[in-house]
């Protein structure tokens, strides 16, 4: 089992070393920001100046310049404004794709004991949904509440600095509007969230209909189908109500309660202007910087939320990179010696975490060169067998033996080239022919490729293809058949070269002429190589040299193929007859 992250694992510190391989690129955001946050507080400085030039009568000219100073700095303000969204926004996708790339490399890097225990699906949200909203947060969170900070500070500075007084009925209106906020937030943000617990309900219900629409008509469901989707649908609307009514009165009490602040705070500067301890371009400068922060309050006080949902994004994130593969790299590791290779399993126990044995005391010897079948019922052993010798598990107890050397000592690249596996589920992907076959690889020689293809019995599907090696394929295989992929499958081994071969069954669900391809591949992919056959319908098991019958986890006989075949005393002979009789 994986162990646990670490004790002292602290979850910021994960995105904390993403972010300080991409220093230039947050210096350059902070230097735009300031400039965003200082620009906007000149205005009502300029504002200022400019009436109470006016009152003083000043030069024409004078009122000019500050006219068009004001202007500059309104538009280099917005220029800055956009300079900082685009750089927070490149600089935190830098560093979440950093990051990215790194929990997918550490993910793929598990063992698959990991990935037994976890989906698809929650794998896929670990590496891309909580990377994803922690770019949001990090654009954001710069933007807006590092933004909104200074904002707000800068403010208080420079409303404090024209009169104390004014700096602290300043400071009760911030704090008040803000207390409105945070109180208000704690009643809808669960009413936001319910409305888009909702929304996911919905679209998850139309999905499984739209994906189970051929049994649903075919059984006449469509009557609770559509039953069901007017509740769904009911359930969106009342939260959807709920929230907007809510939050739509949240906006407007802090805007009310924003209104009379300004209201009393003009009333102060009013009464001090009057005594003339301020301008007339003081107040209404005051009356400027009033209405300037209450966006930046309302965006402080949206991202606390946000900044708890990227924390716990950040811990879910720091927990997969704490997780350790049991299946490491030993210390002075082993090269598998050149040649065919012998597989040995030597008094094997196994089980797997939590559970009961599945193999006991296994003994099995495969000569360089020769091939063994595994036959037995589900659940006897025989896949699990096969992931021993892949070294997706380690033994509970014993040995798994390739070349005489133990795979737990072996380097780990040896135990991936040198022994290949083609299974029933073919992996295919969204790319090129080429690197189908080659999965990606950079140094393909196309003319062994079509060689491969012809000789496994592709060469007409080859000919066909329009782009030739080139031609894209679609995920999981989309425009093959299922044999044209298992023939693409053998390919790749073909092409691996590999010293041992695991077959699982690859032509279990294949018409016959397509099997009778299969088969001809399979016969020549075995040609010197040392062979496991995990067989599910013995008739495929004609071209090995032994067989083994596992129940229970046990070897219950092990032989040739041809003496077992012929005694009709034992195990695997009684096996073949339903299988003849069936043919």
């Amino acid at each position: 089992m994986a162990a646990a992250p670490p004790s002292s694992t602290r979850p910021w510190r994960v995105l904390i070393r993403s972010a300080r391989t991409r220093g230039a690129g947050l210096i350059f955001v902070a230097l735009a920001l300031l400039a965003a946050t200082a620009l906007p507080l000149a205005g009502p400085l300029l504002i200022r100046r400019f009436i109470d030039e006016a009152f003083g009568r000043q030069p024409l000219h004078r009122l000019v310049v500050t006219a068009a100073v004001f202007l500059a700095v309104a538009v280099a303000g917005q220029l800055a404004a956009v300079v900082t969204a685009y750089a927070a926004s490149r600089w935190s996708w830098q560093t979440t794709n950093q990051l990215r790339e790194q929990v997918a490399e550490h993910a793929l890097g598990l063992d698959f004991a990991f990935h037994g225990r976890h989906t698809a699906g929650e794998m896929i949200e670990r590496v891309d949904g909580d990377i994803v909203g922690l770019t949001e947060f990090l654009s954001q969170f710069l933007v807006q509440a590092v933004g909104s900070g200074l904002l707000l500070l800068g403010a208080l500075v420079l409303v404090s600095l024209q009169d104390i007084r004014l700096g602290l009925a300043f400071s009760a209106l911030v704090v008040a509007g803000g207390a409105v906020l945070v109180r208000g937030q704690r009643s809808v943000v669960p009413m936001a969230e319910a409305e888009r617990e909702a929304w996911a309900q919905l679209y998850g219900g139309i999905e499984e209909h739209i994906a189970g629409a051929e049994d649903i008509r075919a059984n006449g469901a469509g009557l609770h189908v559509m039953n069901r989707f007017h509740e769904t649908m009911a359930t969106v609307y009342r939260s959807n109500v709920k929230w907007q009514r809510w939050g739509g009165l949240l906006l407007a009490s802090t805007s009310l309660v924003f209104s009379l602040g300004t209201v009393a705070l003009l009333a102060v500067g009013a009464f001090l202007q009057r005594d003339g301890a301020i301008t007339l371009g003081t107040l209404v400068a005051l009356f400027q910087y009033s209405q300037l922060v209450q966006q930046p309050v309302e965006q402080i006080v949206g991202q606390a939320k946000q900044l708890q949902q990227a924390a716990a994004s950040t811990a879910r994130v720091a927990h997969l990179l704490g997780e350790r593969a049991t299946i490491t790299e030993p210390t002075n590791a082993m090269p598998l010696p050149p040649g065919a290779l012998g597989v040995r399993f030597r008094a094997v126990t196994f089980a797997y975490a939590g559970d009961p044995p599945v193999l006991h005391d296994v003994d099995l010897e495969v000569a360089p060169g020769r091939s063994l079948g595994l036959v037995g019922r589900t659940g006897s052993g025989k896949t699990t067998i096969g992931r021993l010798l892949l070294r997706l598990y380690d033994v509970t107890d014993g040995a798994v033996e390739v070349g005489g050397i133990d795979l737990r000592a072996a380097r780990l690249a040896d135990v991936r080239s040198r022994i290949g596996a083609v299974t029933q589920d073919v992996q295919l992907f969204g790319a090129s022919v080429t690197d189908n076959l080659t999965l990606f690889a950079d140094d393909a020689d196309d003319q062994r490729l079509v060689q491969v293809l012809r000789d496994v019995g592709l060469g007409p599907w080859f000919a066909s293809l329009p782009d030739g090696l080139q031609t894209m394929l679609g995920p999981s295989g989309i425009g093959m058949s299922a044999g044209e992929a298992q023939l693409l499958a053998l390919s790749r081994i073909f092409l691996a070269d590999p010293a041992v071969v695991l077959l699982d069954e690859p032509s279990s669900r294949l018409d016959p002429a397509t099997e009778f391809l299969v088969e001809q591949a399979t016969t020549r992919l075995l040609s010197g190589r040392t062979a496991v056959v995990i067989a599910h319908r013995l008739a495929s098991l004609v071209h090995v040299d032994d067989i083994a019958v596992l129940e229970d986890g046990r070897v219950v006989e092990h032989g040739p193929y041809a003496a077992l075949a012929a005694d009709p005393e034992s195990r695997f002979s009684r096996l073949l007859q339903p299988a003849e009789a069936g043919r």
